[in-house]
């Protein structure tokens, strides 16, 4: 018989498993739990996870092969536990939750509200009039380099000044703009 035929009969297992004894799991049963606290920020979850591991390992489930170190094959085991525990949890929350706590169900909205566009508005209008107002070589330092934000040596070319002179300028805008 060839091994070709050999890799496709059902009672080929090219993986031996070596079985694990209980003390040498529960020994990196530290060391997976914190593993776990670390990507779940829980530590029942994470608890829960670590049994799942070992549970797998005991049912036979997860065999191992010795093909890495003992820790490290119990934490590959646990990052798929991890990963699965995620994947089912991702749909499971609900926003028709029936508590009556109002608060519980407020998810605050990364957008401004339109009072706080309203307001960033007028005080974008009123920089920019004050910009405006600026001495001729502080306001284009500003316009140029600041609003258009065109790179310090073309600003240096076109105003034809140095490096250090626009950032003087630009120094003295700010200032300015603050008072």
């Amino acid at each position: 018989m060839n091994l070709a035929a050999t890799a496709f009969s059902p009672a080929f297992n090219p993986v031996q498993a070596i079985p694990v004894p209980w003390r040498d799991m529960v020994s990196h049963r530290d060391a997976l739990v914190r593993f776990a606290k670390a990507r779940l920020h829980d530590p029942m979850l994470a608890e829960d996870v670590v049994h799942d591991v070992f549970e797998a390992v005991l049912s036979g489930r997860a065999a191992f092969a010795g093909r890495a170190a003992l820790r490290s094959w119990l934490t590959a085991i646990l990052k798929h536990k991890i990963v699965d525990l995620v994947r089912q949890r991702a749909g499971t929350d609900s926003l028709d939750d029936e508590s009556e706590d109002e608060g519980a169900l407020a998810i605050p909205c990364p957008n401004a509200r339109p009072d706080e566009l309203a307001e960033q508005r007028e005080l974008l209008a009123q920089t920019l009039r004050r910009i405006d107002a600026l001495p001729a070589g502080l306001r284009d330092a500003m316009q140029l380099r600041v609003l258009q934000d065109q790179p310090t040596e073309a600003v240096c070319k076109q105003l034809a000044i140095s490096e250090e002179n626009l950032f003087v300028r630009l120094h003295r805008a700010r200032k300015q703009l603050l008072c």
